[in-house]
């Protein structure tokens, strides 16, 4: 079904800094194009975060009946330490700590990220495509933008000439930032550098007798620039001029600045209709960091194994709780958040199966059609999944109404509403139901623990501490631990 015709898509563009009306190239079909994952460690949480933003994206696309060509790449190479044009590869780095080969770094922490977003139940995109098996494409590329006047070699390196192509174009229009200000916060080169100025970034560098990821090029041995390859690898297969190129915040400047630079210089024409950015997540209103402790895996999250947080969660609460907020907000990432999205994700489960049996009346006494239209109305703007996630509650409010005889839903409706709840819940949202208890079981089980729990509240209380061990005791048996803390006293089902 063709239901984009029937719906009016606005998406926020960072370039222009405003929601505009979705508009694709070709009738019918979408490019889109997001920043992969450098992969020299395990996947960061913000970086599930930022993939789980598009993943919604695509998935809301082709409910509306697009056919989206989504390609996210995999950096496995050129990516150096703190996005510099010197230093060391990140991957060459891990394999030298780690005694191991770089592409045995690549597969290693390719398949975990594989495998951590399968659990979060995301769909793989159309490409996949590597940076180390596009090298000639980005030398080709290195060769156009040389050509066309933008680029210049020293000692075997290529670097883009961001003066001279400020001149004629605007460099800094994404981020909205001015050369004139780059060059006045930019610290003086120390003399060693081959660039001719500070902005100037790398093209291909080449590698010094111990860099071991190199391959051959017209300028010497060496490896790609880092922003080079997405633009390699998006034009080759959205083509030169694409609808949605998307990433996280963090890589509006200078990764995407550069990219949009590249492509004007090589082809003389602006690659990107719609530039998309997910905002950050944060943990406990602080920034991640392992440093400090305030930091945890996506993994650790199933398993319960981290000082941040309580218990075990599933992979579709943990989504839950990230998609109650729009993607181009902050998420601060609590245990009292998952906590809260638990108890909400098992009441959505539990109407749904409430909504299965219900009956139909002669007529109904609630507007579903309307309701519909608004789950649609929330995702056309700007892909607002808490907004959305809010009108499925408005749906909850009516089920339970339903089954207490205080509202009538006709046999249409009815079979509307069950429709657009799997729909927007399963489909574009990407939820799924536990698949060791029903959804009703789940949330009675939770509900007798509680029950418990207090009882052992009550026996701590009354210094019967006897009762308080036997109840902890006979729980933990049965698999289900409990955690006391500063908070209260939490559980987790092993």
């Amino acid at each position: 079904m063709q239901l984009y015709k029937e719906q009016h898509l606005k998406i926020y563009n960072s370039l222009s800094g405003q929601k505009e009306d979705f508009s694709p190239i070709n009738e019918g079909h979408i490019g889109m194009y997001v920043c992969g994952p450098t992969v020299y460690s395990n996947v960061h949480l913000g970086n599930v975060r930022t993939f789980m933003s598009f993943d919604v994206i695509f998935r809301y696309l082709r409910h509306l009946g697009y056919k989206v060509r989504y390609v996210r790449n995999i950096t496995d190479a050129g990516h150096l330490e703190n996005d510099a044009d010197s230093g060391e590869d990140r991957i060459a780095k891990k394999a030298r700590l780690e005694e191991i080969e770089p592409m045995e770094v690549v597969q290693r922490y390719t398949v975990d990220f594989h495998n951590i977003l399968n659990a979060f139940n995301f769909l793989p995109p159309s490409i996949e495509p590597t940076a180390t098996g596009h090298i000639i494409e980005q030398i080709e590329l290195i060769k156009n933008i040389i050509d066309n006047g933008f680029a210049y070699v020293v000692n075997g390196s290529v670097y883009f000439d961001v003066h001279k192509f400020n001149a004629s174009n605007d460099y800094g229009k994404l981020s909205k930032r001015k050369l004139e200000d780059l060059i006045h916060n930019t610290r003086e080169l120390d003399g060693q550098s081959d660039k001719k100025n500070p902005q100037d970034f790398a093209l291909w560098k080449r590698a010094e007798p111990q860099h071991i990821m190199r391959w051959p090029s017209p300028w010497s041995d060496g490896f790609p620039g880092w922003h080079l390859e997405c633009t390699a690898m998006s034009t080759k297969y959205l083509g030169e001029h694409f609808d949605i190129h998307g990433g996280g915040m963090d890589l509006k400047f200078p990764h995407h600045e550069c990219e949009i630079a590249q492509n004007e210089a090589a082809k003389g024409q602006s690659p990107v209709n719609y530039w998309m950015h997910a905002n950050m997540l944060i943990m406990n209103g602080k920034k991640m960091a392992k440093s400090t402790g305030n930091y945890i895996l996506p993994g650790e999250i199933f398993t319960g194994d981290n000082p941040n947080i309580s218990k075990a969660y599933s992979p579709s609460v943990a989504r839950f709780f990230m998609l109650q907020a729009h993607y181009r907000s902050i998420l601060d990432f609590t245990n009292e958040g998952l906590l809260a999205s638990e108890k909400g994700f098992n009441r959505l489960m539990d109407a749904l199966s409430v909504l299965n049996g219900l009956s139909a009346a002669e007529r109904s006494t609630i507007a579903v059609k309307a309701w519909k239209q608004k789950c649609y109305d929330a995702m056309n703007d700007d892909f607002n999944s808490p907004i959305l996630i809010a009108q499925l509650f408005e749906a909850v409010k009516y089920i339970n109404q339903i089954k207490d005889g205080k509202a009538s839903i006709s046999s249409e409706d009815l079979n509307v509403l069950k429709e657009t709840m799997q729909v927007f819940i399963f489909d574009v949202l990407g939820l799924e139901q536990s698949s060791e208890t029903s959804p009703s079981g789940q949330g009675k089980l939770e509900g007798a623990v509680e029950i418990l729990i207090k009882l052992r509240q009550e026996a701590r209380v009354n210094k019967d501490f006897a009762l308080s061990d036997k109840i902890r005791d006979e729980l933990a048996a049965v698999g289900i631990q409990l955690k006391d803390g500063k908070d209260g006293t939490t559980f987790s089902i092993n």
